[in-house]
């Protein structure tokens, strides 16, 4: 077996694939950047060396400098997670010719499968079914609208080299097929070097259902089952579940066996996933295979009990696979969460920032892959996921109730995170009952995210909750002399929004009284910590916590309330105070997020209208436009192309 293997990444899954190397006595050698001296990837190697400044383009994807730190740490192997290299022949062939272990696939899958193109016709070819579309590349935007007419909108406009959602955009018409073409063109050349595109037909109300794939160099090829990749916003996957409620096993075999064709007829060897578009009739079709180790793994290995990475490193070194086809036996349920870096309230823009609180959920079917600690930075430089939240259960309902309680557990400060925003998908009742399509969160929240809906009782139960707490933060701050001030409260949140209670004392905590329901809150939460873990009518509940100017800020389950808890006078004072009103700020174009202006549309003095494309900016791999939310004149342009701006800074000013 290797002694020791470098990995040619980052963040968590260079923590993963540390973790299994471990286990198995192999030492490891980390890689890392400016941006990254300090993280944990490096940290937890028994090496690391560094290989450049913070941009990807000059330490991770320099094929050079991954070779000489082999060199120099005498590394017999490489394992390069998934992006950066993971994909690419000319660094496979380097590691080949410098006689060092590729932990991945040979040079003629790589070639065929790492190719979107070529590897559509190859699988045409083998009779596998693929989505109709224009496999030859596009060589212009009104070549794009031209193949787009032909093909039949909506089409999807794709980057040969693309994966994790970028270089990828839906055009339904002439003007956002040309757009389209451009911005994935952009994100192509930016994210893999590789600006060719082509464009396929769209299938409307598809499912994303891929199968995972494991084969050795001795002619073994085995499918461990589904994973559905349904729920997605902008392509990239947010929520994955292993196996799929719509598959059986019938579907099962079918799409197994045609992925296991598909590999063997380009010699695979190491673990890989080959990605189907399903339709409402189960009818399935083929749309990429990719050939690396997936973001989300972790859900197979929960319901199949194999370590992937294990065995990828197993049959790099030339070992047979010890167990067959019949022996793969899917028990279980298991469910991931992306955390991304990300603000799902102000239309998913990406946060960077310093990790001023993390702590991750603990349970014996909980798991967390992450490549940050307490303290991290999370940079502009690279892709804005932070962990992947999995959980386990005995059945799907057991899993998603897991992942429930585990999201209300997870405690991330200083940055924006789509906590909320998961725990929400994981609660809305479409996800529970399974009925998933690429379009669920397009078609779910049209307008956005703002927070999940509470009903009546989860309400009570956070009002209840809000009074121990504002009780015990008054006892504290009083020094214990007196508990409470009153018997009556009134629990507001804003002027929308008050409920009057009555509290009394009880054993362990306090009883609410609402209307005529009684509410018994029993808990240890002392001042100081930042999550609430409560029995509410003997039912556990958990919420995160946040003391702000008077109010109680709680969070459960994707919703977050603010709650003041006053006495009957306080509360009737506070009504007569006035509002403070926002600047208006229509007037400007402002940076939605910290990232690099990559092109300014209009000049001064351009009349522009409502929806045109003013600006583009690009931050953690991929390309925003900035559109005019009406109609104007442009009165000063305060930022061009290249320029690093910060959220909020000034783009350009209207008249």
């Amino acid at each position: 077996m290797f002694k020791k293997i470098l990995i040619a990444n980052r963040g968590e899954i260079a923590c993963r694939v540390i973790r299994t190397a471990r286990a198995m006595g192999i030492k490891t050698v980390a890689v890392y950047s400016d941006a990254d001296d300090g993280a944990v990837h490096m940290q937890m190697a028994d090496e690391a060396v560094h290989i450049g400044p913070a941009a990807a383009a000059e330490s991770y994807l320099v094929i050079e400098k991954i070779i000489n730190a082999c060199k120099e740490t005498g590394a017999e192997a490489v394992h390069p997670g998934y992006g950066f290299l993971s994909e690419n022949q000319t660094f496979a062939d380097a590691l080949d010719a410098a006689g060092i272990a590729f932990i991945g696939p040979g040079k003629k899958a790589i070639a065929s499968m790492g190719d979107k193109i070529a590897s559509k016709k190859l699988a045409h070819a083998a009779g596998v079914n693929t989505v109709p579309g224009h496999m030859d590349l596009i060589t212009d935007a009104a070549h794009a609208v031209k193949i787009s007419k032909e093909i039949g909108y909506p089409v999807m406009i794709k980057a040969s080299a693309g994966g994790g959602g970028k270089g990828m955009r839906i055009a339904h018409n002439d003007e956002e097929a040309r757009e389209g073409f451009q911005s994935a063109k952009n994100e192509a050349i930016s994210s893999f070097g590789d600006d060719r595109i082509f464009i396929e037909k769209f299938v409307v109300d598809p499912r994303h259902i891929e199968i995972q794939v494991l084969a050795d160099k001795h002619g073994n090829c085995l499918y461990l089952g589904e994973r559905e990749c349904s729920v997605q916003r902008r392509h990239q996957k947010v929520i994955e579940e292993a196996p799929s409620p719509f598959v059986d096993e019938k579907l099962r075999k079918a799409m197994g066996e045609q992925a296991v064709a598909l590999a063997k007829e380009v010699d695979y060897h190491s673990a890989g996933t080959v990605e189907f578009i399903v339709g409402s009739d189960k009818s399935f079709y083929f749309l990429e295979m990719n050939t690396r180790l997936q973001v989300e793994h972790p859900v197979t290995e929960l319901i199949t009990g194999i370590d992937l990475v294990e065995q990828m490193i197993r049959v790099a070194y030339g070992e047979k696979l010890a167990m067959t086809q019949e022996d793969i036996k899917l028990t279980g349920w298991a469910l991931e969460s992306r955390l991304y870096a990300e603000d799902p309230y102000r239309g998913f823009l990406p946060s960077i920032g310093r990790l001023s609180r993390y702590k991750v959920p603990k349970g014996e079917n909980v798991r967390v892959d992450t490549g940050v600690t307490e303290g991290s930075e999370i940079t502009m430089f690279y892709d804005p996921m932070i962990a992947k939240l999995v959980t386990y259960g005995k059945d799907r309902d057991e899993a998603i109730a897991e992942m429930g309680r585990a999201l209300d557990a997870y405690e991330v400060s200083g940055i924006a995170h789509n906590i909320n925003f998961l725990n929400a998908v994981c609660n809305h009742p479409r996800f529970k009952a399974g009925k998933l399509t690429t379009g669920f969160i397009a078609e779910e929240y049209p307008d956005g995210f703002h927070g999940a809906p509470l009903d009546d009782e989860t309400y009570e139960n956070l009002v209840a909750i809000a009074a121990l707490v504002h009780l015990r933060a008054a006892s504290r701050s009083l020094k214990n002399v007196v508990a409470k001030t009153a018997d009556k409260w009134v629990v507001s949140e804003g002027k929308e929004k008050s409920v009057e209670i009555s509290v009394e004392d009880a054993k362990g905590g306090i009883d609410v009284t609402i209307g005529d329901r009684v509410i018994a809150i029993r808990s240890k939460w002392a001042p100081g910590k930042r999550r609430v873990k409560a029995k509410v009518n003997g039912v556990k509940m958990i919420a995160q916590l946040g003391l702000f100017r008077g109010s109680v800020r709680l969070t459960h389950g994707g919703a977050e309330v603010s709650l003041a808890i006053r006495t009957p006078e306080a509360a009737r004072l506070a009504e007569l105070m006035p509002v403070k009103v926002a600047p208006d700020m229509s007037k400007f174009l402002l940076c939605p997020m910290p990232g690099m202006i990559v092109a300014v549309n209009v000049s001064e003095g351009d009349e522009v209208k409502a929806g045109q494309a003013l600006a583009v900016v690009e931050a953690m791999k991929m390309e925003n436009i900035l559109r005019a939310e009406q109609d104007g004149v442009v009165s000063a342009v305060k930022a061009g192309a290249g320029d690093i701006l910060a959220v909020d800074d000034v783009i350009l000013e209207f008249e």
